[in-house]
C-alpha cells in the first residue's frame, strides 16, 4: 500500500526570488517561489543565498529552492497548531496596561 499522500516528503525543485534587507528603517528577508504554491507544512530551502549581510544593504536576487511537500497528515496538524498560535498573539496583544 501507498502512503506516500499520507506522510508527504515529495521534493520539486522550483526558482525562488529573494530580498534581503538589513537598514535602520527595516530588517527583514522575504523568499518568493515562482510558479509553485506553498502549502501549510511545507518546507524551502534556498541554494546560494547569503546567510549574512552588512548593516545598511539590501539584496535582491534569484536562487534555486528544493521544496519539500507535506503530506496530509502534517498539513492537518501544522493548520491545527498554526491556530493556538494565532490566538496566543490575541492574548499577547490584548492585555490591559497596568495602572501606576
Amino acid at each position: 500500500m501507498n502512503f506516500a499522500w499520507l506522510l508527504g516528503r515529495e521534493t520539486v525543485e522550483a526558482t525562488c526570488a529573494v530580498e534581503i534587507v538589513k537598514t535602520p528603517e527595516s530588517f527583514h528577508a522575504y523568499s518568493v517561489p515562482e510558479d509553485i504554491e506553498i502549502r501549510p507544512g511545507d518546507q524551502m530551502l534556498l541554494h546560494g543565498v547569503p546567510t549574512q549581510i552588512a548593516y545598511g544593504d539590501e539584496i535582491t536576487m534569484t536562487c534555486r529552492a528544493t521544496v519539500t511537500r507535506a503530506g496530509w497528515l502534517e498539513r492537518v496538524w501544522t493548520q491545527f497548531a498554526g491556530f493556538f498560535e494565532l490566538t496566543e498573539l490575541y492574548e499577547v496583544g490584548f492585555q490591559p496596561k497596568e495602572m501606576p
